[in-house]
């Protein structure tokens, strides 16, 4: 059958077992592979056939998660990673090396922005954060002309601001380089950026799509559309011969569908083994098989303790897409119609002082480094996951040292806005 609903997407996709095979997707917990000749075991190294040998690079559990995860998002080719962090990380540095510079929204994950700014400039690659409102001189003035790619979040984590995809895809490929968006908040459910220009999307599989809190991982899926041999000296690491893998081009044996998820786990997962675990593979599974069912009711729930917090007297802001005065609504209507995600950031009159007593005399929210779980938590992004940015960073990526970002689970609103409401009463 062709053309499936995303719907029947996360439960059949990836895995059609054969005549008396397990229904369900087997556990394959072995880091090696028996095979009956070299020369078999050498086609595999020299990536003339398909198949298994080590699993750091790759395993079967995984593959079929991550062609679930591939036939959501719309994408040719995918892989798993260890965390989502991993997955950003491979996704640039499959790209960019020493000397090169990539553009990317400064609305996003403090993790990711780290990342970015610090450890990967460590390696030599530069980077220039651009405003996720910004006008098309300012985005286009960013680019270098070592610019190996463009970054951003549909929505940022925990600022909540909705990317312009189709803005920031035009720019990218104006100067021949890809568009890479973490689709974390959004999932596939809400939003498909690669149906919007992007060229790579990866996701920290850890939140919504586990969204048990039970394992974490990473995913990249490829759109398959970027011509590389089109731009073949800006990434000559996809278009001119791996001596590592004897000779072999990616762009030209593996093609736009598939040259970039090859190369990334020939070269990358070979090197730094962040591999996902088939046993995390099998949970994160067990998370898209209800991943179309619990995102509407993150949806509801949301919306309705952003709809709360907005009418609150202690409550000086509220971000969240789905309300009509938001900043991002508009853009949300046309990226995000069917709902964004269940996580809401709140500022309260009284700043961190205000925001330390909110969190305290919560009840049903707990104070964790967590989002898109089944259960409803909190915490103050610049005290944990932003600590390590200044002020002035912070204020650029929206995200202010009062702020509260609650990630609204799954259970009933009514008694998530009761619990909000008394512990609003403690201030």
């Amino acid at each position: 059958m062709q053309n499936l609903h995303l719907d029947t997407r996360c439960v059949q996709a990836g895995y059609t077992p054969g005549n008396g095979e397990p229904r369900q997707i087997p556990i394959v917990q072995s880091t090696t592979f028996r095979y009956e000749s070299g020369e078999e075991m050498g086609k595999l190294f020299d990536l003339e056939s398909a198949g298994y040998f080590y699993t750091r690079l790759q395993n079967p559990t995984n593959d079929y998660v991550a062609a679930k995860i591939c036939a959501l998002e719309g994408g040719t080719a995918a892989m798993l990673t260890s965390s989502g962090q991993a997955a950003n990380f491979f996704a640039l540095f499959n790209l960019a090396g020493c000397g090169d510079h990539i553009v990317a929204s400064s609305s996003i994950y403090g993790g990711t922005f780290n990342l970015i700014s610090v450890t990967m400039k460590r390696m030599g690659i530069d980077v220039t954060f651009v405003s996720p409102t910004c006008t098309d001189e300012e985005l286009n003035a960013a680019f270098q002309d070592n610019t190996k790619a463009v970054f951003g979040e549909t929505i940022a984590n925990p600022a909540l601001t909705v990317l312009d995809i189709e803005q920031f895809a035009r720019a990218a490929h104006a100067h021949g380089v890809p568009l890479i968006i973490d689709n974390t908040f959004a999932t596939p459910v809400n939003c498909r950026p690669l149906e919007w220009g992007a060229d790579i999307v990866t996701h920290s599989t850890t939140k919504y799509m586990d969204g048990h809190g039970a394992a974490v991982g990473g995913a990249i899926v490829d759109g398959g559309h970027f011509d590389w041999m089109a731009h073949k000296e800006t990434f000559p690491g996809l278009t001119t011969p791996d001596e590592s893998y004897h000779g072999i081009t990616y762009a030209e044996k593996f093609g736009m569908g598939g040259a970039f998820i090859t190369k990334c786990t020939a070269q990358l997962m070979r090197d730094f083994g962040c591999i996902q675990s088939p046993q995390h593979a099998f949970y994160l599974n067990l998370g898209l098989e209800s991943l179309h069912v619990r995102m509407a009711r993150h949806c509801e729930n949301g919306q309705a303790v952003a709809e709360f917090l907005s009418r609150h007297p202690k409550v000086t802001r509220v971000n969240y897409c789905g309300l009509p005065g938001d900043p991002y609504y508009e853009r949300a209507q046309k990226y995000l119609p069917h709902g964004s995600c269940g996580v809401v950031s709140f500022e309260l009159a009284g700043g961190r002082a205000s925001a330390s007593t909110f969190m305290n005399h919560l009840k049903l929210a707990a104070i964790e480094t967590h989002v898109a779980d089944a259960r409803t938590c909190c915490l103050n992004p610049a005290t944990t996951t932003h600590r390590q940015m200044t002020d002035e960073q912070l204020a650029a990526a929206g995200v202010p040292a009062g702020l509260i970002r609650m990630s609204c689970g799954l259970e009933n609103s009514q008694d998530l806005i009761a619990d909000i409401a008394q512990a609003l009463d403690a201030i």
